[in-house]
C-alpha cells in the first residue's frame, strides 16, 4: 500500500494537475477528479479518461451507485491502465445525491458492498472507498464500523475514512470540509479493531509532521487541499517513503513543466490548462506575487515562455542576496 495519497478533487486533480505533481513527487498515490458512470459510459472517455504513462500510480474514482454500471467503468479504467479504482461515498453535494451515490451512500452498505463485490467480480484491479465518518444521525463509530464490516465482506480491503462527518442538507460541500469537527480517534479506532484492513486518513492534514504521527496510528494518509495551497509540500513525500525526491527546487519543478506546457501550446491549448495548477508552487517565498501574476495574466498564452517570464517576475522582486 502507497503510504501518502493525493485526495481526488473536483476542478483539481485533471491530468495536467497530475503530471505537475509527479515532478515534485514520484511516489505519492494520484487520484482523478470524481468521474460519473454517466459521464464514463455516454461521454467523451477519451477526455475524461486519459492519462500518461508518467502519472503512475494513478487511481480513478468513480460516483455511482448502479453495480452493472460500476462494474462497466471498471472495465474501461483497466482497460485505460488505472491502476486502481476507487468508489465515492463521501461526497456531500445536492447533484451527488439526487444520484444517489456519494455520502448518501453510508446509509446503504449493502449497496456499496454490492457495487464492490461486481466491480472485483470484473476486473483485476484493487477496488476501494472513500467514506465519511458518518452521515446526519448515523454519525456514531458503532455506524461507520457496521459500514466498514458489511463492505469488507464484499472484499474490500482499502478504506480511506475522511475523519469528518457529513451534512447532506444544511451545509455546502465547501462547508462540509471545514465545519463538522475532525475525529481522527475514530479512525485510529477503527484501524485497532480491523488490523486486517488497510485505513488511510483524509481530513484536515496540511503537514508532514501531520502526516509522520498519523502513520504511527493507519496505514496511510491521504492530503487534500493542502496539495493545491502548497503543492511543494509533496517535495518532502519522496523522502518520507525512503527515496530521493525528483526535483531538488522549485524553480527546477517550474522549468520541469516548461516541455508540458510546449507539448499543450502545440496542441492549441492555452497555457493556463496547467499554469493554473502552478499558482502556489512559491507560496510563501519572496517573488511569489509576481510568479503569480505573471501566469494569471498571461495564461490565454501558448507554450513554457509563460513559465519562464513568470520566473523572471519572480526574481526581479526578489531581494539582493549580498555577497562576501
Amino acid at each position: 500500500m502507497i503510504p501518502v495519497s493525493v485526495a481526488p478533487m473536483m476542478d483539481r486533480t485533471d491530468r495536467h494537475f497530475r503530471a505537475f505533481l509527479r515532478v515534485i513527487s514520484q511516489r505519492a498515490l494520484l487520484y482523478t477528479e470524481m468521474v460519473t458512470t454517466g459521464a464514463v459510459l455516454h461521454g467523451d472517455r477519451d477526455h475524461l479518461l486519459g492519462f500518461s504513462p508518467g502519472e503512475h500510480p494513478v487511481a480513478l474514482q468513480l460516483g455511482g451507485d448502479d453495480p452493472v454500471a460500476l462494474a462497466t467503468c471498471a472495465r474501461i479504467a483497466e482497460d485505460f491502465g488505472y491502476d486502481e479504482v476507487n468508489l465515492n461515498v463521501g461526497c456531500p453535494s445536492d447533484r451527488v445525491q439526487k444520484g444517489r451515490f456519494g455520502a448518501c451512500l453510508m446509509r446503504h452498505p449493502e449497496v456499496v458492498a454490492e457495487a464492490v463485490a461486481a466491480m472485483r467480480a470484473a476486473v483485476g484491479l484493487e477496488i476501494t472507498v472513500k467514506h465519511r465518518i458518518g452521515v446526519d444521525e448515523l454519525d456514531a463509530y458503532e455506524d461507520m464500523e457496521r459500514f466498514v464490516t458489511t463492505v469488507a465482506q464484499a472484499g474490500c480491503r482499502r478504506f480511506t475514512v475522511h475523519a469528518r462527518k457529513a451534512w447532506l442538507s444544511g451545509l455546502s460541500p465547501k462547508e462540509n470540509r471545514t465545519i463538522p469537527p475532525l475525529r481522527y480517534d475514530d479512525v485510529y479506532r477503527l484501524k485497532r479493531a480491523h488490523p486486517a484492513l488497510e485505513i488511510e486518513i483524509n481530513g484536515g492534514i496540511t503537514t508532514l509532521d501531520a502526516v509522520r504521527d498519523h502513520l504511527e496510528h493507519v496505514d496511510a494518509v491521504m492530503i487534500g487541499r493542502a496539495a493545491v495551497d502548497d503543492p511543494w509540500l509533496f517535495h518532502g513525500v519522496d523522502p518520507l517513503l525512503g527515496h530521493p525526491s525528483p526535483t531538488a527546487t522549485r524553480e527546477a519543478a517550474a522549468r520541469a513543466m516548461i516541455p508540458y506546457v510546449d507539448g499543450l501550446g502545440n496542441a492549441g491549448e492555452p497555457s493556463h490548462r496547467v499554469t493554473r495548477h502552478m499558482l502556489n508552487l512559491f507560496a510563501g517565498q519572496p517573488g511569489a506575487r509576481g510568479w503569480k501574476r505573471v501566469l494569471t495574466e498571461r495564461g490565454r498564452e501558448h507554450g513554457g515562455a509563460v513559465i519562464e517570464a513568470a520566473l523572471a517576475a519572480m526574481f526581479a522582486r526578489r531581494p539582493a542576496v549580498e555577497v562576501a
